[in-house]
């Protein structure tokens, strides 16, 4: 059973972290770029579509660790497991406090409807994903150091 979690765990943040870095890394920079601030549409989509989705998988992340975690207490590695743990629920405060403001308002944007500094706080939103994806790249590094253990 155990070991099942600890693969599911893995393989569900692993995944997570693959979305979260191809955001960080590829979408929002390429959306960036669209002429006529063409990407404002898809960063508000976007806003709406994964502010739906991604607390359930944070949360549910914190979820699979921590009872990885209390399952394998006193084993080797479960320290790497703990820590991981620990530093999802940093992503999870990270993203109520910094991050989950600025997109529940840039869920509501259209062409029509954005403040004149949309683009400073979507630098802003992207400065806090940044360290938010390195803090669950981390996790992810420590969960995957402790499947091996």
């Amino acid at each position: 059973m155990q070991e099942v979690l600890a693969v599911v765990t893995v393989v569900v943040v692993g995944v997570m972290v693959g979305v979260e870095f191809a955001v960080a890394v590829f979408v929002n920079p390429i959306l960036d770029r669209l002429p006529d601030d063409g990407g404002l549409g898809a960063r508000s989509d976007g806003a709406r579509v994964l502010g739906r989705v991604m607390p359930f998988w944070y949360i549910g992340s914190v979820v699979l660790g921590a009872l990885w975690s209390a399952l394998a207490w006193g084993a080797a590695g479960v320290s790497f497991v703990a820590a991981g743990t620990v530093l999802l629920v940093v992503s999870v405060v990270m993203s109520i406090l910094l991050l989950v403001p600025i997109n529940s308002r840039v869920a509501t944007w259209s062409h029509e409807g954005v403040p004149a500094d949309w683009k400073q706080q979507m630098g802003r939103w992207d400065r806090f994903h940044y360290v938010r994806v390195g803090v669950i790249v981390l996790a992810f590094a420590l969960f995957a150091v402790a499947l091996v253990h």
